[in-house]
């Protein structure tokens, strides 16, 4: 089962990402961790795992991969051109630590060195051909904003995973993704995050209730946590409401095949 996190800037993407990965290897399944946002660089550090070589400076940086994506013939040197296993990624590329493994698909490394769009390609690339057996759950941390849509990325996933922080913004955005999502015929739910008395009201009646799966306080361990780049180990019991409803569609899943 391939799961997408996405959201606005700041939402707390990354946060759940590692929390739901934590929790998902708890209780049982074998987690591959994605790191599908060129900007961030501090999921591996909240999750606990090593920082491996990302896949993009693996196959010769942007440069490289364009070169070998544009080849004329085909050939078993295209990147990703046929499924792979999760056993299977280019060594050097995954780390792994308690169970969960982390792969990151690129960053942007230099000044100048030009758009994000070869990783949107390389991320479609990966996930498409991913082959996942019963056992495991990839979890897909995006970047910041809708563009990864645009992209088809979230086309290869089977849920999405909106987290709304109390922000405007990030309620507009919540109705964009809700209508890409229903387009794309792709199960979302709705993660509402930081919220407390003061918020609780406006954010629930800003985005549709029936998609709400659960509603993440705000949290002081949490916050210190991340600010100080650690990794996180706060205990919520708001994460397991999610990982019910991925549980229920994996059986759902099986019982179609």
């Amino acid at each position: 089962m391939k799961i997408l996190v996405c959201g606005k800037g700041g939402s707390g993407k990354s946060t759940l990402a590692a929390l739901l990965a934590s929790k998902l290897n708890d209780l049982g399944y074998n987690i591959l961790l994605v790191d599908a946002d060129e900007s961030n660089f501090g999921l591996h550090r909240l999750a606990g795992l090593p920082l491996p070589e990302d896949i993009m400076s693996n196959l010769g940086g942007k440069k490289g991969f364009k070169e070998k994506l544009n080849k004329t013939f085909p050939g078993d040197d295209k990147p990703f051109n046929q499924k792979i296993g999760i056993d299977e990624l280019p060594e050097g590329c995954v780390t792994e630590a308690n169970g969960t493994r982390l792969l990151v698909i690129g960053k942007i490394h230099d000044f100048g060195e030009g758009c994000a769009c070869p990783m949107g390609v390389l991320s479609k690339l990966v996930l498409s051909n991913l082959v996942i057996k019963d056992n495991e759950i990839v979890i897909v941390d995006t970047e910041a904003g809708i563009e990864h849509f645009g992209r088809r990325v979230d086309a290869e996933c089977d849920l999405i995973l909106d987290v709304v922080d109390p922000t405007y913004e990030s309620f507009m955005m919540a109705e964009k993704i809700q209508e890409m999502a229903q387009k794309a015929s792709i199960d979302l739910f709705f993660v509402l995050n930081k919220i407390d008395a003061r918020v609780k009201n406006s954010m629930i009646k800003n985005v549709d209730q029936k998609k709400i799966i659960t509603r993440i306080p705000q949290n002081e361990q949490l916050f210190l946590e991340s600010l100080e780049g650690k990794t996180l180990t706060a205990e919520l019991p708001a994460i397991e409401p999610i990982c019910e409803l991925i549980q229920e569609l994996k059986r759902k899943k099986s019982a179609l095949h």
